[in-house]
């Protein structure tokens, strides 16, 4: 009586045994036993995921995602967090690599300090025929007001020296550089300023005018550049960057850029903005974007104007603190002429605006051209200081704000003196520009600013600083959430460089580009998100950084 009913069982048991092996499916990844935040259109949080061919093909729960999967490779997150890979859309990823290769002048607290910093990176650079650093700020200095060229000259009369500020604005140079460029007191710029003092040249050139110089600094080789990008990619990657961006790059090292992918020594996604020089305008119009799994140059850098701390952003009214408004870098006519020819081609302009007059222009020349809501994509990049009249242009032409957080929490020490107690409630207002589209890219500028994206995370969310200054957070009428902040470096940066429907999410389908790490950046306080290190970034479902247990 038995017999048959134990038969039976078995016989289920062995169907449903080998059904289950028929029907697991070989991938080449499975991640399960983690907190996993799709970033989804509903922000679904799952336990697990499967990738195949560097693209995600299951999302679920981790007794799902073993059960329908097997894999080789499987990973255990150990109930860590896990994220889309994180976007820089507002970057200078060669930038940052040339910086690690010159001296670093960040956070040197006086003109004294560049010198001693300097001393030290000759020291260690002796044959070097130009000595270049990046970094100096003299809003951190107790006298605040622009160096002169009086030091360098004592320190190195023999040796060119072209300092950059950390805005990347304004240049302090020494004598012998300005007599290498053949700069003197007549010389001028549309767009720049060489700074003249008593008849004197301090050695101050802001905007345009540090081209001066800066051509005559012998180029670098291609072998440095590639080093430069490959110390560019290490520190990204060690950070959960997985797409970054160049906002402003020549077309030889675009060329570069797209060989060393090719070869695949350059693994990080980089969104290339080409520098609209009419040079490049000219190439770039006629040979049509340029898209690879790796590599976007479908956009156009514009500079409107310069930055606030060297007072070259074009103001409505005169700054508080001097008697100027700041300057164009180029005048409204030929920005006008750039805008209508973007508008003519495939391509989408992306224009540096930080003074609410600059950013007043360009709206209204991007309203001319666009005329009403869109899928240009079109970008203004910092919109650090606009009008509230300004602010609804953003949603009446489609314009997307790509802004920068801790621009905001390093420039709110001074920025009142810059603009005045009423007009600086315009600037750094996040909320009020995500709120016109629904939707804002949030970048870092870097290396003006930290690499860290979770430094901009967190000033987004708390608008202080590392020191947690000030306390109850600077202007919160314009903080984000914890899921706006998320979205600006994940899907709506993705969205912003026309990548959302391969990128930016964890979804079936997508690239599987993920970062895990040590502590879940949604929910422990805000005080901790700034130590959260990055235990592996995952590119194509490569493992390209790894901290070992």
């Amino acid at each position: 009586m038995c017999k048959p009913f134990f038969s039976a069982l078995l016989f289920l048991f062995l169907l449903n045994f080998f059904s289950n092996c028929q029907t697991s499916t070989q991938v080449d990844l499975i991640v399960h036993n983690g907190t996993v935040y799709s970033v989804d259109s509903t922000f679904t949080v799952h336990e697990a995921f499967a990738v195949k061919d560097g693209k995600f093909v299951a999302i679920g729960s981790s007794e799902e995602i073993l059960a329908r999967f097997s894999a080789d490779s499987v990973l255990d997150a150990k109930g860590k967090a896990i994220f889309p890979g994180f976007y820089d859309p507002h970057s200078h990823f060669f930038g940052l690599g040339s910086k690690l290769n010159s001296a670093d002048l960040v956070g040197t607290s006086s003109y004294e300090d560049i010198i001693s910093q300097l001393k030290a990176f000759r020291a260690k650079h002796p044959d070097r025929a130009w000595l270049i650093g990046r970094g100096w700020d003299q809003n951190d200095w107790e006298d605040t007001r622009f160096p002169d060229k009086s030091l360098l000259d004592q320190a190195f009369p023999d040796i060119p020296v072209f300092l950059t500020r950390i805005d990347g604005h304004a240049a302090l140079v020494n004598s012998k550089a300005l007599e290498l460029a053949n700069v003197s007191t007549n010389s001028t710029i549309e767009g720049g300023l060489v700074e003249v003092k008593g008849g004197q040249l301090t050695g101050i050139l802001v905007d345009k005018a540090q081209g001066l110089v800066q051509k005559v600094i012998p180029e670098s080789s291609e072998k440095e550049k590639m080093d430069m990008l490959l110390a560019a990619q290490k520190e990204c990657l060690s950070l959960g960057l997985t797409t970054v961006s160049d906002a402003g790059l020549s077309r030889s090292t675009i060329e570069l850029v797209e060989n060393m992918q090719k070869e695949g020594s350059l693994k990080i996604r980089n969104y290339i903005m080409i520098s609209a020089t009419p040079e490049n305008l000219d190439y770039y119009l006629a040979k049509g974007p340029i898209q690879t799994e790796r590599l976007s140059v479908c956009s156009f850098k514009v500079y409107a104007d310069g930055a606030l701390g060297s007072r070259g952003a074009c103001l409505l009214e005169p700054y508080a603190d001097a008697p100027t408004s700041g300057f164009l870098l180029s005048n409204a006519k030929t920005l006008e002429t750039i805008t209508a020819r973007i508008a003519e081609s495939r391509f989408q302009a992306n224009t540096h605006c930080i003074g609410d007059s600059a950013n007043r222009l360009i709206l209204d020349f991007y309203g001319k051209y666009l005329k009403s809501k869109n899928n240009r994509r079109w970008r203004i990049e910092h919109a650090q200081i606009v009008s509230k009249a300004d602010v609804p242009k953003f949603g009446k032409y489609s314009i997307i704000p790509s802004v920068q957080p801790t621009h905001a929490t390093s420039d709110m020490y001074w920025a009142e003196q810059r603009l005045g107690p009423d007009r600086v409630r315009t600037a750094y207002a996040f909320k009020h520009l995500l709120d016109q589209n629904g939707l804002i890219a949030l970048g870092s500028d870097f290396p003006v600013e930290s690499v860290n994206p979770l430094y901009g995370f967190h000033a987004a969310i708390a608008r202080v600083d590392a020191k947690g200054f000030p306390p109850g957070g600077y202007q919160m009428e314009n903080v984000l959430t914890r899921e706006e902040a998320l979205r600006g470096m994940t899907i709506w940066a993705a969205y912003a460089n026309f990548e959302d429907k391969n990128r930016g999410s964890i979804e079936p389908g997508k690239l599987a580009d993920f970062v895990l790490l040590n502590s879940d950046i949604m929910k422990i306080p805000l005080d901790e998100i700034r130590d959260v290190k990055v235990l592996r970034t995952v590119i194509g479902g490569e493992s390209l950084h790894v901290v070992a247990p």
